[in-house]
């Protein structure tokens, strides 16, 4: 039995931990180290698109050894469509980016996720005008009817590029796609790293925040063209008490992410560390981890 009385649960992002690890491996560490669940992520990369092939077997051996260890697997990572756009202006990759959609969910739903992550970039790799935006808001439209008959809910990410780096961008898009599975997941390095006031940006979204990444970053000045990964909890700007406070305030109970990534073999411990500050800061903001 999950433990619920918490003000809520903390997972790990899975690139956090090593890729040479096995599944079995992972869902342990994350255990020992006192994580709630695991994010699974299914980025650009042909080794992790082919997450979305996998046969039942594979699935339900995955979800098997989350139930044995009683860690699952709460949310997907879904950042595939950073290679394969939904506002690209060619027909083909679009098309893509709807079957990635599709087998996401139908992952998703077999392994008992409950939030897909969906990365806010309307193109990356291709220049943006407002057809690319138009379109992305199409395929936005697309996925949500898709996760509405899952029953699984996505959530935007709030990005590292200007497209979409605020909640403020976010609420704009919710007016066009209003329903209940399509919601707001912010990322509070992100946010800060841009130079958002993340306290009301919080406040703003409080009604459609479905999760949280807790991530560390330098703000982006006219010296520095700001850092947005790699950072141990502790080393960035991100004013970690504030946001806590602002979450006790709006009355924020759903889950949250450490965002970090296994660089070297000091990750256990830089997991540990960051943990353990995120616990302390929560604790003085009168919202509690442990």
């Amino acid at each position: 039995m999950h433990n619920f009385e918490k003000p809520f649960r903390l997972g790990l992002y899975e690139k956090a931990m090593p890729n040479c690890l096995n599944w079995e491996e992972k869902i342990q560490m994350a255990k020992d180290l006192g994580f709630d669940f695991i994010e699974i992520s299914v980025d650009e990369s042909d080794e992790r698109l082919q997450r979305l092939d996998w046969s039942d077997d594979e699935i339900y051996q995955l979800r098997h050894l989350c139930e044995h260890y009683e860690l699952p697997l709460q949310s997907m990572c879904l950042s595939a469509h950073r290679r394969f756009p939904f506002g690209s202006e060619d027909p083909a990759i679009r098309q893509q980016a709807h079957r990635i959609m599709e087998k996401a969910i139908n992952l998703a739903y077999k392994l008992g996720i409950r939030c897909i992550q969906l990365a806010g970039y309307d193109v990356y790799y291709e220049p943006q005008s407002p057809a690319t935006h138009q379109r992305f808001i199409e395929g936005m439209k697309a996925a949500t009817k898709m996760a509405e008959r899952a029953g699984v809910m996505l959530g935007v990410e709030i990005m590292d590029t200007p497209y979409l780096n605020s909640l403020s961008k976010f609420e704009v898009l919710k007016k066009a796609i209003p329903s209940p599975y399509f919601m707001a997941y912010p990322d509070v390095g992100n946010i800060t790293g841009w130079n958002y006031d993340t306290c009301t940006e919080l406040k703003l979204s409080s009604e459609h925040i479905v999760q949280v990444h807790l991530k560390d970053t330098l703000k982006v000045t006219d010296q520095c063209k700001g850092q947005f990964r790699d950072l141990v909890i502790g080393e960035g700007q991100v004013d970690f008490p504030a946001i806590f406070s602002t979450l006790a305030e709006i009355n924020y109970n759903g889950p949250m992410v450490l965002e970090m990534w296994a660089q070297d073999e000091h990750w256990v411990d830089n997991l540990r560390v960051a943990k353990s500050r995120l616990e302390q800061m929560s604790r003085v903001a009168g919202m509690s981890l442990a």
